[in-house]
């Protein structure tokens, strides 16, 4: 494994067969702390929701986590502010304490056990109703019903959708027991999907959402299998001679693609989902590996030694010659594609620590965004506007989120535990 073993705590997936390298978390509720300077930030006064003291879930304190952890949003102290949406609020008076935008709304309870949320969404400067919603959940949805208020609120006001109500899945180990993990964009409200005393690595969401795929070693080597979120219901994809791994989905759902060493290297293959023989896609003599499509199905990013240091190439869907995609630096690894194909995010090494870097593919400009030394495993939200990663913060192991320019970061870190391998999942269909 030529570029394998000097990489610090990083699975190159598929690789190492032997031991994972995951430190020992126990699992707790996640917490937001944003930090950073955005420089183009709207002032918005998200009022606490009108009920929300009796209610389980604070939901005007999500809605403004949801809205700075987006990089688009600067929240406005709203102590003072008492309404909901059936209340005008003085809009002149919080237009002269800074505030461009504000969120009221109300959450009660209703009599079959449900909730009811409802919001509405004032522009400050021009005086004007925005409008509102309201949505009827079960208590245990009211998190995801606060997202969706977010949702509203940010595509109302940058009219793009927002993300809030998507997905994250990532891997945990507590003593011998690993966990994959699916929650909500922002870590909370997170519901184990697998337990296994062996361990699992990445978790690549299906395009429609509704499946992950995972390398388990149950077997006591890397298999891929596909796991439906809603059911949890396994399939094995695939568990041919040697190490199996590295999956990801082509934009349609119809295959995956994945590191196989069944012809005794590392190469890439393309695997159908109906029990096919996998088709090789790569022919060389080094390490093929994390593979990644990009999202109109043109090429497949990988990473390879061919050229004497691991970088990322990308090819034809088809196989054949590759180009390189990434000149600077020596050590570039971890391809990860935005869904609207401006941006390539790396992880690069650089002075013997490794920095997530990120490309715009059109110009080649690459520009390091953390001063963190231990980044790993990129995913990009749906909306492309933010990426989640893994790191080491402050002596632990944990997911953050960062905006593009590297500017916002919010880390969501369980209070004792240690977090790998994100993959952010879709918007839901």
């Amino acid at each position: 494994m030529r570029f394998i073993s000097s990489l610090k705590r990083r699975n190159i997936i598929g690789l190492l067969a032997a031991s994972p390298v995951f430190a020992v978390p126990s699992f707790a509720q996640f917490r937001v702390e944003v930090s950073g300077v955005g420089t183009t930030q709207l002032p918005i006064v998200v009022a606490p929701f009108k009920g929300e003291a009796q209610s389980p879930q604070k939901i005007g304190s999500i809605v403004k986590a949801d809205l700075e952890r987006s990089g688009m949003f600067r929240g406005v102290d709203a102590a003072s502010l008492v309404a909901d949406e059936s209340t005008r609020p003085d809009l002149a008076s919080w237009r002269q304490k800074g505030a461009d935008a504000m969120v009221t709304g109300s959450v009660a309870s209703l009599a079959d056990g449900r909730f009811e949320v409802r919001l509405r969404l004032w522009d400050v400067v021009r005086e004007q109703d925005l409008g509102g919603q309201s949505f009827t959940v079960a208590k245990s949805e009211l998190r995801l019903a606060a997202h969706r208020v977010s949702d509203f609120v940010y595509e109302k006001l940058t009219g793009e959708k927002g993300i809030f109500s998507t997905r994250i899945a990532y891997v945990t180990k507590s003593g011998q027991r690993y966990n994959l993990w699916v929650a909500d964009s922002d870590g909370e409200s997170a519901q184990s999907a697998l337990a296994s005393p062996e361990p699992i690595i990445s978790p690549a969401w299906s395009p429609n959402g509704a499946q992950l795929a995972y390398v388990s070693f149950e077997s006591r080597k890397p298999v891929i299998y596909s796991h439906e979120v809603a059911t949890g219901k396994r399939r094995l994809l695939a568990n041919f001679r040697g190490s199996n791994s590295a999956p990801a989905w082509s934009p349609d759902g119809s295959q995956l693609v994945a590191t196989l060493s069944q012809g005794g290297g590392s190469q890439i293959y393309a695997l159908g989902l109906g029990g096919s023989e996998p088709r090789r896609l790569t022919q060389s003599s080094s390490i093929d590996t994390e593979p990644a499509y990009s999202p109109d199905g043109r090429f497949i990013y990988f990473v390879s030694d061919r050229g004497g240091s691991p970088q990322v190439y990308r090819m034809s869907p088809a196989g054949g010659n590759a180009e390189r995609v990434t000149f600077s630096g020596n050590y570039n690894i971890s391809p990860a594609i935005s869904p609207d194909g401006r941006w390539l995010a790396f992880v690069s090494r650089v002075g013997g620590g490794f920095k997530l870097h990120l490309m715009e593919l059109s110009s080649g400009t690459v520009t390091a965004i953390t001063d963190t030394s231990a980044d790993e495993s990129p995913s990009f939200a749906p909306n492309s506007r933010l990426i989640v990663y893994a790191t080491q913060q402050q002596g632990k192991e944990a997911l953050m989120t960062t905006t593009l320019d590297g500017k916002i970061k919010a880390r969501l870190s369980g209070a004792s535990g240690d977090l790998r391998e994100p993959d952010w999942g879709p918007f839901q269909r």
